[in-house]
C-alpha cells in the first residue's frame, strides 16, 4: 500500500499519512517502525522529547540494510525542544536528533512550541514553588534564524513549526528569510481551527494534524462528552461506509488536504489507519462530523501558562 504526498512549498513531496511516535514505549517502538514500514509507511513523525528517537531510528537502519526501502523514499520529522531555542543549540539539537536517527538529513525540522524554557540538559526545567516551567527571555524569531541555517547548510530540507497561533504565523512569516513549510496542530472535529488553517492554506503552509483521532492517553484535557473514537455521530457515519471510527476521523481530515500522523504499535491498527484512500465521504458527513466543533483542546501544556509565547487561549470547551 501507498499514501497520496502533499507537495511542499519548498518542491519536496510528504505522504498524507505517517506515523506518530509520541508516548510510543520504546521497548516496542522498533519493532512498530518496521511493521509500519512493512506496510508503506514512509513518513515518521518523531522528536528529541520524545526519548524514543534512537529505537525509530534501529528499525530504520533495519529496513534500508534490507533494501526495502531508500532513505529518498522516507520523510522523517523531527522536533527542538524548548529548551534549546537558544540559537547557538539549535544546531547541536538538530545534530543530535539526526544521530539519534542515522540520517544524515531531516526532512522537515519543526519548532515544537513557540516558547523557550532554561536552557540546558533538564529538558522540562520545573519552578518547586510553582509547578510551572521555567522560562527564558528567547524570541521564537531569534530561533527561527538559526533553523533557516539548517536548511542553508544542508542538515534539513524544511523547516516548520508546531503549536504556534495565528499570531504568531503572522510575526514569522513578516520576517523570515525562510517561511515555514508546515505546521503542526492539534487538529480534531472538536478543534476544527478552520481560521488558523485557512491563514496556511493562504501562505502555501502545510498543515499536519496531531490528535487527528482525539487523544485516549492525553495527561492534560478531555473535552467533549464522548471520546472522539466512540461518538454517536462518528460510530453512525463508520458503520454506514462499513469502516473503523478511526478510519474515518482520518479521512475526515485528508479530505480536506490535512496530514494526519496517527500514533499507534499495534500492526493491525497502524494498516487500519493507513488504508482510508479507498472510500470518501459525503458532504453531508463531513458537515456532521464538523459539527461537532466545541473548541475543544486536549493538549493545553499547561506547564507553560504565562509565558509571554504561550499560544493558546482556553476556555472551556461546551459539550458535544
Amino acid at each position: 500500500m501507498s499514501t497520496p504526498n502533499f507537495l511542499l512549498s519548498n518542491g519536496k513531496n510528504m505522504p498524507m499519512v505517517g506515523l506518530g511516535t509520541w508516548r510510543s514505549p520504546p521497548d516496542v517502538l522498533t519493532q512498530a517502525v518496521k511493521d509500519a514500514i512493512d506496510i508503506g509507511y514512509r513518513h515518521f513523525d518523531c522528536a528529541h522529547i520524545y526519548g524514543n528517537e534512537a529505537q525509530v531510528g534501529v528499525a530504520i537502519d533495519e529496513k534500508l540494510k534490507e533494501g526495502v526501502v531508500t532513505r529518498d523514499e522516507l520523510f522523517i520529522t523531527s522536533k527542538l525542544w524548548n529548551t534549546h531555542h537558544r540559537p547557538d543549540l539549535v544546531r547541536p539539537a538538530c545534530e543530535t536528533s539526526m544521530r539519534n536517527l542515522g540520517v544524515d538529513y531531516l526532512d522537515l525540522y519543526l519548532m515544537h512550541w513557540p516558547m523557550a524554557y532554561k536552557s540546558g540538559d533538564n529538558l522540562y526545567p520545573t519552578c518547586p514553588d510553582t509547578g510551572k516551567a521555567v522560562f527564558e527571555d528567547i524570541d521564537f524569531v531569534d530561533t527561527w534564524r538559526a533553523m533557516e541555517e539548517l536548511v542553508d547548510r544542508g542538515l534539513c530540507h524544511a523547516i516548520g513549526v508546531s503549536n504556534f497561533n495565528e499570531q504568531q504565523i503572522n510575526r514569522l512569516l513578516s520576517v523570515a528569510k525562510l517561511k515555514p513549510v508546515v505546521l503542526q496542530i492539534e487538529c480534531h472535529p472538536y478543534l476544527r481551527q478552520k481560521s488558523l488553517i485557512t491563514l496556511c492554506y493562504d501562505n502555501a503552509i502545510a498543515v499536519t494534524a496531531y490528535s487527528s483521532l482525539g487523544s485516549a492517553h492525553t495527561p492534560y484535557e478531555k473535552p467533549g462528552a464522548y471520546p472522539l473514537l466512540k461518538h454517536p455521530v462518528v460510530l453512525e457515519i463508520a458503520a454506514k461506509y462499513d469502516r473503523s471510527p478511526a478510519q474515518v476521523l482520518l479521512r475526515f481530515q485528508t479530505q480536506s488536504g490535512i496530514i494526519v500522523i496517527p500514533r499507534s504499535v499495534s500492526k493491525h491498527h497502524m494498516y487500519e489507519n493507513f488504508k482510508v484512500w479507498d472510500f470518501g465521504l459525503d458532504n453531508d458527513d463531513l458537515q456532521a462530523i464538523g459539527d461537532l466543533d466545541c473548541n475543544g483542546r486536549f493538549m493545553t501544556m499547561k506547564a507553560a501558562y504565562g509565558h509571554p509565547h504561550y499560544p493558546f487561549e482556553i476556555a472551556a470547551p461546551k459539550q458535544t
